[in-house]
């Protein structure tokens, strides 16, 4: 697993930085998704492909649809809300390998035993276990 530094310029990211770099984008729900007539219908994105879908023919009242317009900085891209890098762990030798300015999250396949084990070990190096 690549681990990146994330630095801008000389300084860390704050969270209250990281909180104006990322972009707001709007809702993308599915075509008729909210409908009385359609409660079937889930939110979950799906592309519209009917040949005449209001959706799809980028009409504006009927919502908008996902584009790489809405990517956020590659600066910020999977930072963890505290503005630093994420790492998944599943041993405690891999926490020799992490950087000072990330966080780790502990795989969800580890047991208690080796749990414990990486705790211990990331409260020595202090590096913050983020579950």
């Amino acid at each position: 697993m690549m681990v990146m530094v994330v630095t801008e310029g000389t300084t860390t990211l704050t969270p209250k930085k990281l909180r104006s770099l990322k972009r707001k984008h709007p809702a993308f729900f599915r075509q008729n998704y909210g409908r009385k007539e359609r409660k079937r219908v889930k939110e979950g994105w799906r592309r519209p492909r009917g040949v005449d879908n209001k959706k799809r023919e980028k009409i504006a009242t009927f919502g908008a649809e996902p584009n790489i317009g809405y990517r956020n900085p590659r600066l910020i891209r999977g930072l963890h809300p505290c503005g630093k890098q994420e790492v998944r762990i599943f041993n405690a030798g891999m926490l020799s390998s992490v950087p000072k300015n990330a966080v780790v999250r502990i795989a969800s396949s580890v047991g208690e035993r080796k749990r414990a084990e990486i705790r211990n070990k990331a409260k020595e190096l202090g590096i913050t276990v983020l579950n």
